[in-house]
């Protein structure tokens, strides 16, 4: 599971909202703001992917958001 509430920590840090992040990954508001809703379970890694390039997520970053176990 997504650790939604690190990843919104995220987004406001950097001067972004859920609006304008879905903006520029291409991603529908709505859609966006489902994802972020239901505990990052339907984020796929090119969302993860995405999100670590605007957000400039270092490696433990990415680990400690998008996924529950150290990812090798």
């Amino acid at each position: 599971m997504v650790n939604i509430q690190k990843l919104k920590g995220k987004i406001i840090e950097n001067g972004y909202n859920v609006e304008s992040i879905a903006e520029i990954v291409g991603v529908n508001r709505a859609t966006m703001y489902r994802k972020m809703s239901e505990s990052g379970k339907n984020m796929t890694i090119k969302d993860a992917a995405a999100l670590s390039k605007v957000l400039k997520l270092s490696p433990d970053e990415v680990n400690d958001i998008f996924f529950d176990e150290t990812v090798a």
